[in-house]
């Protein structure tokens, strides 16, 4: 974090300092008591289930300096409305003092994780960079990860989500960016939004947030991205397999399940080896490059940095073989139909020849569209000829009807009430060499299944 002193702190958020020392300076800022030592400002933020203002004594104890709070407390503290809104208004101000800092914004309905990583590993190749931990991506997340830089840091990536409109806007008023990737526009939060075109013009909200200097940086493949290029007041920069894209995807292969990917920039070619699963993650793989030559960087060291590259986030594809000699694809994080789609397509072409099994769970905040993406799902499978088939708890039931309604499947294809159940199918019939693909919403917990089949303890 950028020092900062406590009064610097007050000022910039309105407010004033009871007691402690006001030339103390701030070095860290937590959220968990816990993690509290000299130099860090407690955050206390009010959660559904918890209150931080509980563990301020606690956070003192520590050793932290003081706490940010929204209603008196023992000790050192600064008051404040709300934590987490006065959290994002320190974050600007810390963002105001660095001139050198350029901001790297991106949203899109899934990929944003593996984007993120992909960003870190190249941006991180040409100068210091802070990208966020796991998905850190609303309004509290953010500021957690703008008070990761430093005076030395040259490049912030801010992932945000979006759970309605404002939303990004908001985030953009935190970290205003320099460039803004948009990746893709698809089903995830269509119950709050209502329709694709609503999510479209939230998340477009990242473009519209651009200055005149700035670059926005669009999915060439996706209509609905390119129909909101209009809110972009500067320069357009483009990726994807259509022709006209200006870092366009020539020609895509699979090596184990890992993408072989050739890109093209004007007359620059690269060809970049991927050591993550899953054609899908070309796309990504593109959007990371379009968005070095947003910052006009060079080519040819953006695709180099990115050779080889996997994935820090966890549960993202992330392959492991038991003992015993069985696969498991842990893609348990989080899931929508389209992400659920690339994993399916990617089991199938990592266990072609072998005994293939799909172990998934409900994909929720499809609102109208729930029962419709569940039932393709599940068709998909099929079409894929994956061997076997797990539907996990009553939220993914529409996914084995799918199936058994395209094909003729009888136990290729079972509902299990819960995750012990399809751990207990799982152990008792998985044999050597087979794949094992475990994906679901993050609410659900599917990723104990992998566990499990791993011998690994949550």
């Amino acid at each position: 974090m950028i020092p900062i002193t406590l009064s610097e702190i007050a000022a910039a958020l309105s407010s004033s300092l009871v007691g402690g020392d006001p030339d103390a300076v701030i070095d860290t800022v937590v959220v968990d008591s816990r993690l509290a030592s000299a130099g860090a400002l407690f955050l206390a933020v009010v959660g559904e289930t918890h209150d931080g203002h509980d563990y301020v004594e606690q956070a003192l104890a520590a050793g932290a300096t003081a706490a940010l709070v929204s209603r008196p407390v023992p000790g050192p503290h600064i008051l404040v409305e709300d934590t987490v809104a006065a959290a994002g208004v320190l974050a600007r101000h810390l963002i105001d003092g660095q001139h050198h800092l350029q901001v790297v914004a991106l949203t899109g309905s899934s990929g944003k994780t593996s984007t993120k990583d992909m960003l870190r590993v190249m941006l991180s190749a040409f100068a210091p960079t802070v990208a966020p931990q796991g998905s850190f991506n609303n309004e509290l997340g953010l500021p957690r990860t703008v008070f990761e830089i430093t005076q030395q840091t040259r490049y912030l990536v801010a992932e945000m989500g979006a759970r309605g409109a404002g939303h990004i806007a908001y985030l953009c008023g935190i970290a205003p960016p320099h460039v803004s990737l948009f990746l893709n526009v698809g089903h995830a939060h269509l119950s709050e939004f209502g329709t694709r075109e609503g999510i479209a013009s939230a998340k477009g909200e990242i473009l519209a947030a651009l200055g005149p200097a700035g670059v926005a940086v669009l999915n060439a493949d996706d209509s609905r991205v390119m129909e909101q290029a209009g809110r972009a007041p500067g320069r357009v920069v483009t990726f994807g397999q259509a022709p006209g894209a200006d870092v366009r995807i020539t020609d895509l292969a699979l090596a184990a399940g890992k993408p072989v990917v050739t890109l093209q920039h004007g007359d620059d070619v690269a060809v970049v080896r991927l050591g993550v699963h899953g054609e899908h993650q070309a796309l990504n793989l593109a959007a990371a490059v379009a968005t070095a030559v947003a910052l006009d960087l060079d080519f040819a060291a953006a695709t180099r940095a990115l050779d080889g590259v996997t994935l820090d986030s966890r549960w993202r594809m992330e392959v492991d073989q038991t003992p015993d000699g069985v696969t498991v694809i842990n893609d348990a994080y989080n899931a929508n139909p389209e992400s659920t789609a690339a994993g399916l397509r990617a089991l199938a072409e990592m266990g072609r020849g072998a005994t293939t099994w799909a172990v998934l769970g409900e994909m929720r905040e499809l609102g109208d569209a729930a029962l419709t993406e569940h039932d393709a799902i599940g068709r998909l499978c099929v079409r894929l000829n994956i061997s076997r088939l797990i539907a996990v708890g009553d939220g993914a039931r529409a996914i084995h009807m799918g199936a058994a309604h395209e094909g003729s499947w009888g136990r290729e294809s079972v509902f299990v009430p819960d995750v012990e159940a399809a751990i207990a199918l799982l152990l008792d019939e998985v044999a050597h060499g087979d794949y094992v693909l475990v994906k679901a919403s993050r609410a659900v917990g599917l990723e104990r299944v992998a566990q499990a089949l791993l011998g690994e303890t949550s």
